[in-house]
């Protein structure tokens, strides 16, 4: 299930805290984050012990516009959570609302 930039822009507005994984690069990363854990997609099958609890609880993915985040939606509900959200239109669409 997919998350709109709108939703995810007023759970962040009322200071919620969410289990945000932002998988773009690093320098995309330093570019512009919304304050997301960085892991980049490459890096992600190795690096799911840092998710590690968060097996059934919500993981909202996100990247620049929404396909690389597709692929950790994928490689994530793959590997046991059951509750991943992908950010429709990534940070493009973010940053456009």
């Amino acid at each position: 299930m997919d998350i709109t930039v709108q939703e995810l822009k007023e759970r962040l507005d009322k200071g919620e805290q969410l289990n945000l994984i932002d998988v773009r690069e690093p320098n995309e990363y330093e570019a512009d984050n919304i304050g997301a854990k960085l892991i980049p997609l490459g890096d992600l099958p190795y690096e799911l012990d840092q998710l590690d609890g968060l097996q059934d609880e919500e993981v909202i993915v996100h990247c620049r516009s929404g396909a690389r985040s597709a692929r950790a939606q994928q490689l994530l509900e793959e590997n046991g959570f059951t509750n991943v959200r992908n950010v429709t239109g990534g940070m493009l669409a973010y940053r456009a609302q």
